[in-house]
């Protein structure tokens, strides 16, 4: 997904709701073209049996793995869903951008609702740093059941956590500060997103699902990779920023404004020491 990820989706991560903005569509691009080696990686792995010729991309944000799918199976359609407006126009450009357009359908709906509309029988159905953000996921996964065509797969894919960025150490006059600012986070979404982190595993089984693989993939990319994972750090602590700011100390707090202050000499843009660091864990299942 889902997940890139602020505290929606986190990065992919307000997918379905109507509070996007266009930070988060921003953090969401910055998510698909810094984690766009790893994303080809899980849909190469995927355990298909033939190639797919419909997919559906549920909670697609603005198309990073809509875009990931098209590209590994380029004879498949591909049906994006979300609920944002916003999201659902960015994808449609650069899908015209791309030359792809006649490939994808867009479809806003909201994925909490009781009833979807029809997405035909696909026979493989996406869902990245989407799943956690349901209000009823067990209906969801069984919306998706229906849906499946029989032998169609339905993947699962989920951040763990927010990404890490900075050494341990940094910064000088705050060390540990990003873990600080990730645990009041992380306290915060288990209020609001009981799913995140969850073992998809079990609740795919009840819904009629065979899990057939499960794997949790380490991503761990250097900083000097891409000038666009300044940003996306940046972008990703600026969103924690807005829903934990009252939970930081005036010390932290102001730390992280330092960090997140792009004219300032301890901007993150400056440092010359970023990584990525996070998992994720992605479920195949099968409908039978």
């Amino acid at each position: 997904m889902n997940h890139a990820h602020a505290p929606h989706r986190g990065t992919s991560h307000g997918h379905h709701h109507e509070d996007a903005t266009d930070g988060q569509a921003e953090i969401l691009d910055l998510d698909a073209e810094v984690l766009a080696e790893h994303t080809a990686s899980i849909t190469a792995w995927l355990p298909l049996q033939t190639a797919p010729h419909h997919i559906v991309d549920l909670g697609c944000g603005t198309g990073a793995g809509t875009f990931a799918l098209l590209d590994r199976f380029p004879d498949a359609q591909v049906t994006a869903v979300d609920a944002s407006a916003e999201h659902l126009q960015r994808l449609r450009a650069k899908a015209c951008t791309r030359g792809v357009e006649e490939r994808v359908r867009t479809v806003r709906t909201d994925l909490d609702d009781d009833a979807w509309p029809g997405l035909g029988s696909p026979d493989l159905v996406w869902a990245s740093a989407s799943m956690h953000h349901m209000a009823r996921p067990d209906r969801a996964l069984r919306n998706v059941h229906d849906a499946l065509a029989p032998g169609g797969l339905f993947a699962v894919v989920e951040l763990a956590g927010h990404p890490r960025f900075l050494p341990e150490n940094a910064p000088e006059d705050r060390p540990g500060l990003e873990e600080r600012v990730h645990a009041a986070a992380d306290r915060r979404q288990a209020e609001h997103m009981p799913h995140r982190g969850a073992d998809w595993g079990p609740m795919l089984t009840a819904a009629g699902f065979t899990v057939e693989d499960e794997r949790t993939l380490a991503v761990n990319l250097e900083g000097s990779r891409s000038e666009a994972i300044g940003r996306y750090a940046t972008g990703v602590l600026q969103r924690i920023r807005g829903v934990i700011a009252d939970r930081l100390s005036p010390e932290d707090l102001t730390a992280l404004d330092q960090l997140l202050d792009t004219s300032s000499p301890h901007s993150i843009l400056r440092r010359d020491d970023l990584t990525v660091r996070t998992e994720r864990t992605v479920w195949a299942a099968r409908r039978i």
